[in-house]
């Protein structure tokens, strides 16, 4: 697996053929399950995926490297996933079905979920998170980042995210100690 010195060492020297290849293969299965985490969806989280690899490599010329790539590429894609959702709750809003039913029902007709019933329940529990703690809870927990990581990757403190992570966590908690 390509390291990111060396997809922009490849970027840099020109060879952007080799450089594209590099980070798709260096990201594509990770970032596409830290998308899919957002969307409970095949088909939206490989719009998504490759949504969030045009960004990338359009945004890439501007890269000042004063960050770490793999947090640059990660706050693209926690962004397009974001604001995947929030279109999608406007949408669900004019439909009159909240955006947390699309979602549960998107867990439920996955025909890609092989978990068993708690595992079933813990992401419908997390769908009903504020968009902002899913995606702390997503990294932290799924993504295994640390919370400095996540600090630069939604550019809150780490602090915050603790605490975000805590009300996350007491909330699924709590939702599945009723189901379960």
């Amino acid at each position: 697996m390509p390291t990111d010195a060396e997809i922009m060492s490849l970027y840099r020297s020109g060879d952007t053929e080799k450089a594209f290849s590099a980070l798709t293969e260096a990201y594509r299965e990770r970032l596409y399950w830290h998308i899919r985490r957002f969307t409970c969806s095949h088909e939206d989280t490989d719009d998504l995926l490759q949504d969030t690899f045009v960004k990338i490599w359009t945004g890439l010329p501007g890269f000042r490297e004063d960050a770490r790539l793999f947090t640059w590429i990660y706050r693209i894609a926690t962004n397009e996933a974001l604001n995947f959702l929030r279109k999608k709750k406007t949408r669900g809003l004019i439909g009159k079905e909240p955006l947390e039913n699309i979602l549960w029902k998107q867990v439920d007709e996955d025909p890609y979920f092989n978990g068993n019933a708690l595992q079933r329940e813990l992401h419908k529990a997390i769908q009903t998170l504020p968009p902002r703690q899913k995606a702390v809870f997503n990294m932290r927990y799924f993504d295994g980042l640390s919370y400095n990581d996540i600090s630069d990757i939604l550019g809150i403190s780490p602090g915050a995210l603790k605490a975000s992570y805590h009300h996350a966590y007491m909330k699924i908690r709590d939702r599945l100690e009723k189901i379960f």
